[in-house]
């Protein structure tokens, strides 16, 4: 039985810690990226001094097709890459074995990455209907009887669609609450899934790392509301995106906001993750405040690169960045 309830606004923001780019010891594993062989990986792991863990996941080199996971006590979150720059999630509950795929764009890539583990599928989430990110559900729901659940708003264009969400209901995935958050701009019946208690929000195409969306049937005013939702989460909240575009994001970042430190680091960052084939997601809130300039449309510098007058309120100022990004 499905658990569907109503809740009200956005949750408050908390102090925040620092971005994620290897993983955390205390409370639990939060992101490990094993290198092609096992045991090299398990070794380095147990040789290592606890102080020195966090940045470890740095140093082990795997290719782009590597799986990335993240653990929380009880979910588990997997990246699966599909097509030439997309992700999907897979999600495993320990505790009851259900299974979810978030987006999956094909079948075949969550297929054998189930198929290593020996699960089964039990749920479909689709952020929005664009087919990169539902091309993939008729056959896995056709293959394993998996749920298929989306917005309301786009009921009819979501390939098998059979749960149906609206802003602010809470559903179940096993124990984990999801909280269900419209966030249109790039669509709009684009939705964003939040895990509250593993501090996780599946950001589809809305939210990117240094980018947002294009805006295909949305408005900037549109868009900057839903990004407004997603930043009034916890700073540390990793956000799992749609797509591997954070190396070509930063370049567009730099070239407007070019005196940014944080930004100047992170790119540095990205770029040498990318060099070893390491997927640059998932990323924190926190550093997205910092660098993206969709989340920094009152910064002075970017204003003055855009030639954006001082008079214009966010909305338009967002409107006038994603145009240029849009031309770069």
């Amino acid at each position: 039985m499905q658990m569907i309830c109503r809740t009200s606004s956005a949750m408050a923001a908390f102090p925040c810690s620092r971005v994620r780019s290897g993983f955390r010891v205390w409370p639990g594993v939060r992101q490990l990226c094993f290198r092609k062989g096992l045991l090299y990986g398990f070794l380095r792991f147990f040789s290592t001094p606890l102080k020195t863990l966090r940045g470890a996941s740095r140093s082990l080199r795997v290719n782009q097709f590597c799986s990335v996971v993240n653990l929380s006590p009880t979910l588990q979150i997997e990246l699966v890459p599909c097509l030439s720059d997309n992700y999907a999630y897979l999600l495993h509950d320990v505790d009851t074995g259900t299974v979810g795929v978030v987006d999956p764009s094909e079948a075949m890539p969550v297929i054998d990455a189930l198929k290593k583990k020996n699960r089964n599928l039990t749920y479909i989430l689709n952020t929005h209907h664009h087919y990169d990110h539902t091309g993939g559900n008729e056959e896995l729901k056709e293959r394993y009887g998996a749920k298929v659940i989306g917005s309301a708003i786009d009921r009819d264009r979501i390939p098998g669609i059979d749960i149906i969400l609206n802003d602010g209901d809470k559903w179940m995935f096993a124990g984990h609450e999801v909280v269900v958050m419209e966030t249109p701009g790039h669509t709009r019946g684009h939705i964003s899934f939040y895990f509250p208690g593993s501090g996780v929000i599946f950001t589809g195409d809305t939210l990117f790392s240094l980018s947002c969306g294009k805006l295909f049937e949305g408005t900037p005013e549109q868009m900057l509301s839903s990004l407004k939702k997603i930043t009034a989460l916890p700073d540390d909240t990793n956000i799992y995106c749609g797509h591997e575009y954070t190396l070509s994001n930063s370049k567009f970042a730099l070239s407007i906001e070019p005196q940014n430190e944080a930004l100047k680091s992170y790119a540095s960052h990205v770029a040498h993750l990318r060099s070893k084939g390491l997927a640059t997601i998932p990323t924190t809130l926190k550093m997205e405040k910092s660098c993206n300039p969709f989340l920094r449309t009152s910064s002075v510098d970017i204003r003055r690169s855009l030639n954006i007058a001082d008079t214009a309120d966010d909305a338009e100022a967002l409107g006038i960045i994603r145009q240029a990004k849009d031309n770069f």
